[in-house]
């Protein structure tokens, strides 16, 4: 069986400096074992906001450690050191920015600040790369997406596209725990 692998890249000049503790990639590891169906392994990089490691970073997830998904933390907003969406796009093949739109309009739900992020997404080789925001909270809605109080999917997360999209890269088959989040695909792609 495949394997996902997963690559969690946290950028923060004072975490990475010792200043105070990660909270980016527990909340990653925590949301993905709650989401994930599917066998998957994590590798995990903590780098300060400097374009040049963010880019080292995810090059050496994606061509060497082959992961399938890079999902990064922190460092997407218009400040001077907010490079994070910069370094991704400098090292994709493609962009894919449905994925940055949708995390504004599930964020917009909650902060009218959400326009002041440049989170985005990228494919890079076999490897779908996206930025997350960098708080605990914001990071699971933005997976998950906006639910009513019955439970039921309102506006739907970004993670809800990320198993096809691995797919039709030609990685893994990747399922997801529905009642955290559903993942989509057309009849035609779905295994039994």
């Amino acid at each position: 069986m495949n394997i996902l692998h997963i690559g969690l890249i946290s950028v923060s000049d004072r975490a990475s400096n010792g200043v105070y503790q990660d909270q980016g990639i527990p909340a990653l590891q925590q949301w993905l074992t709650l989401a994930l169906a599917t066998p998957f392994e994590i590798e995990t990089r903590l780098v300060p906001d400097e374009q040049s490691m963010i880019e080292q970073a995810i090059c050496e997830l994606v061509d060497e450690r082959f992961c399938h998904l890079v999902l990064t933390t922190g460092g997407t907003g218009p400040a001077r050191r907010d490079v994070t969406p910069d370094a991704t796009l400098a090292i994709a093949d493609r962009e894919m920015p449905g994925f940055g739109e949708q995390m504004r309009q599930i964020s917009l739900n909650f902060v009218p600040t959400a326009i002041l992020s440049r989170q985005t997404g990228v494919i890079r080789k076999q490897s779908l790369v996206l930025n997350l925001p960098g708080q605990p909270r914001a990071i699971k809605e933005t997976l998950e997406g906006l639910k009513d109080e019955q439970g039921n999917t309102r506006v739907p997360g970004i993670f809800a596209s990320v198993p096809y999209c691995i797919q039709l890269l030609d990685g893994p088959y990747v399922e997801t725990h529905s009642q955290v989040v559903a993942a989509f695909r057309p009849k035609s792609a779905v295994r039994q």
